[in-house]
């Protein structure tokens, strides 16, 4: 038996095995007007393709609870009734397909406001559909960045009621799992960092006061997200620092209240708040930061980080590195991974009626 292809419960969802998909941005919606935010053909045609080809749970890209918390004005938006409805196709497809459907909750903060990668990603003004950042605190992510406003404490309330709205709304979506994004460099990223914030009030300073923010979001949606369904949390296990930004260490100690708040499972990478940081990348060169939280905390994990091979994958899971595995580019350049993994390791996988010759 494959543990690739072993089913996965967290609560009362199963999810039917543990190839997973990774939140990855189109910057392909609507930037302005009514239709801004919404999901469009493109991305029920790249949902739809992953989830034909077996993979277990999809996990939605970063979906903005707020227009200023897009990283680009052409991101994904849960911040009203019609981007929500307009998610219940690609749900509903999802689910006739045995994939779970999860989305990931997300505010850009300080690395908002930014062109399409393939056009540069640098910063936008508004006369170019930009607006100005919000963070932590008024210290620019980058040279060519704009400084940030920095959020009050009712303005940060605000952002904890909108990460609750758009939990809301993305269980009408028909959505099973919330994931919060905590990861990246993104807004409660920067919170938790003290590379990014220099707060000197009841959010800043002390490890104690810099996770407030993280706590307070994660404490709203499961308040909304019901019982019986899984909630994740992204996060970067390392900012890559030597010294002055999150580490290791804060990871797993952060992995145990995060646990007591009633996240499931942490979905671990790293990086993305320091543009200068030295990261040492290879195959699976994240995966040991999900190993050490599984075995020094009592949270699921989620391993990514150029996983790439069938073997590679399936003794991350056999040897309980992780209990999952997130694929991300391999599944950009072939949508039916896990279905060419399945008959590789002698697993089973839903395939659609009408694929039946490719068994």
């Amino acid at each position: 038996m494959s543990a690739l292809f072993e089913p996965y419960a967290l609560r009362e969802v199963t999810i039917p095995n543990r190839v997973w998909m990774p939140p990855m941005c189109q910057y392909s919606a609507e930037p302005t007007g009514p239709a801004a935010g919404v999901p469009r053909d493109w991305h029920f045609a790249h949902y739809a393709a992953r989830a034909t080809g077996g993979t277990g749970l999809i996990i939605v890209e970063a979906t903005a609870v707020s227009p200023e918390g897009r990283i680009s004005p052409y991101d994904l938006g849960i911040w009203n009734d019609t981007q929500a409805e307009a998610f219940r196709r690609i749900t509903g497809f999802l689910k006739s397909q045995g994939t779970v459907p999860a989305i990931q909750l997300a505010h850009a903060g300080r690395k908002a406001s930014t062109d399409q990668p393939w056009k540069g990603g640098a910063p936008l003004g508004a006369e170019e559909l930009g607006w100005r950042p919000v963070a932590p605190s008024a210290v620019a992510f980058a040279d060519q960045h704009p400084v940030p406003h920095e959020l009050s404490a009712d303005q940060i309330q605000e952002v904890v009621r909108q990460f609750a709205d758009a939990a809301r709304r993305a269980l009408a979506a028909g959505f099973e799992i919330a994931e919060i994004h905590g990861a990246h460099g993104y807004l409660i990223n920067e919170f938790l960092s003290p590379h990014s914030n220099h707060r000197t009030d009841a959010y800043g300073g002390s490890y104690e006061n810099r996770v407030r923010f993280a706590l307070e979001v994660v404490d709203a949606v499961r308040a909304v997200w019901p019982e019986d369904k899984p909630l994740f949390f992204r996060i970067s296990a390392t900012d890559w620092l030597e010294d002055a930004g999150w580490t290791a260490d804060d990871t797993v100690r952060f992995a145990a209240e995060l646990h007591a708040h009633g996240v499931d499972l942490l979905d671990v990478s790293t990086g993305g708040n320091a543009p200068g940081a030295s990261i040492p990348t290879g195959p699976g060169y994240q995966v040991p930061f999900a190993t050490r939280v599984k075995a020094e905390s009592p949270l699921a994990v989620a391993a990514v980080g150029l996983i790439t091979d069938v073997e590679q994958a399936e003794k991350i899971v056999a040897n309980g590195e992780a209990d999952a595995v997130l694929l991300g580019r391999e599944l950009l350049r072939n949508p039916s991974w896990a279905r060419h993994a399945a008959r590789e390791l002698g697993g089973q996988v839903h395939v659609p009626d009408q694929y039946h010759r490719s068994v």
